[in-house]
């Protein structure tokens, strides 16, 4: 879209974005006077969101911190499940597919089998059925996945990410931007994280977001950027190679993504090789058998010895367990692993822990650190 074409559209949706603003506003007042109540519990619950829609990167923080503290307590995350197919509460198992939790749980209960994943769009109901549990299976940590505008929870620490190539100070209310709710609402958090930061960036940089972000004396800022793991096969098995090193600058790659925000994992395909192919489908897209056959003439097209199929580590676990997939893909098959990077990671780590040890109504668990 050219720059003017652009600026017209956001002349019209002006109107709109304002009348969306005071909607927001007004029920997130009704919150504050205390007319609509939050609920508040008895152990830690961490949200982690964002003010914005779109990738600001949820998941992989949410495995951070999961990582963080799984082998002192007993997790749970709780998500709503996006495009699921199911509704209701549902406590996954290692039965449950993509299609009855959501792709980001799914995920995470494939990576980190022995903690608790759960989804349900009411997330106060879905706090108490986790808090029903059997004591010995009961979490001692909830984290809520993308919870900070669902006020009904009140929870003990919250989380906002923020896209560096996106703050979102920079931006504005939807329609004409991408903001769920007015920038003032940033003041309900208590750490804020500028997520997907450059390799490159300089001491200036950090201090020019430290100062746009105009944050409160008790709010902390942190800095994240994405590290991507080596290529890895989605099915080991049938995989040709296991090592990176045998990818070739002259060998295609298909790359396959759907996520909100593609453009680091195509550069970092890029690394790879010279002859790299993106097919950018939406978020959250469910692949269907006439997708597969499309990009599988693609596939067949190119001629490269090493060619390969890349996709992302959250297409990977929904297509790993896929019958759609054709059996001649399983060898060609692989996906980019993704953590994040902390640039001072220490202090985010003692700010989460801290925060857990001296929970009010939680001292149980204070020896866990002692």
């Amino acid at each position: 879209m050219q720059k003017n074409d652009k600026i017209k559209l956001n002349s019209y949706l002006a109107p709109l974005s304002f009348l969306y603003g005071i909607g927001i506003w007004l029920r997130n007042r009704l919150f504050d006077w205390g007319i609509l109540h939050s609920e508040q519990y008895s152990i830690p619950v961490i949200c982690i969101g964002n003010l914005s829609v779109g990738g600001t990167g949820k998941t992989p923080h949410t495995e951070y911190i999961i990582r963080l503290l799984k082998d002192k307590y007993r997790i749970a995350v709780l998500s709503r499940g996006y495009k699921r197919k199911t509704s209701g509460f549902i406590l996954a198992d290692s039965e449950s597919s993509s299609l009855e939790i959501g792709d980001e749980p799914f995920q995470m209960k494939n990576k980190f089998p022995d903690i608790l994943v759960a989804v349900d769009a009411n997330r106060r109901r879905g706090i108490q059925n986790l808090l029903s549990l059997p004591e010995k299976d009961r979490p001692e940590v909830i984290l809520l996945d993308d919870a900070y505008q669902h006020r009904y929870v009140h929870p003990s620490l919250s989380i906002v990410l923020s896209d560096y190539h996106r703050l979102f100070y920079n931006d504005k209310l939807m329609p004409t931007g991408h903001l769920r709710e007015p920038i003032s609402n940033i003041n309900r958090t208590d750490i804020v994280v500028v997520t997907k930061c450059d390799e490159d960036m300089k001491p200036i940089d950090f201090r020019v977001i430290e100062e746009n972000m105009k944050l409160r004396a008790h709010q902390l800022l942190f800095f994240t950027s994405i590290v991507y793991g080596e290529v890895k096969p989605v099915f080991p098995s049938e995989a040709r190679f296991l090592n990176h090193k045998n990818i070739g600058k002259e060998d295609d790659i298909l790359l396959i993504s759907g996520i909100a925000v593609p453009t680091p994992f195509i550069r970092e395909a890029e690394k790879y090789s010279n002859k790299v192919l993106p097919v950018v489908f939406p978020d959250h897209h469910t692949f269907s058998k006439s997708d597969f056959k499309k990009l599988d003439v693609i596939f067949e097209k190119m001629t490269s010895p090493g060619k390969l199929i890349l996709v992302t580590e959250k297409d990977a676990a929904r297509l790993k367990n896929s019958p759609l997939v054709p059996e001649s893909w399983k060898k060609y098959l692989y996906y980019l692993p993704i953590v994040i990077r902390f640039y001072n990671e220490q202090s985010f780590n003692e700010t989460i822990k801290k925060h857990i040890i001296t929970f009010p109504k939680n001292n149980i668990l204070q020896n866990k650190y002692e």
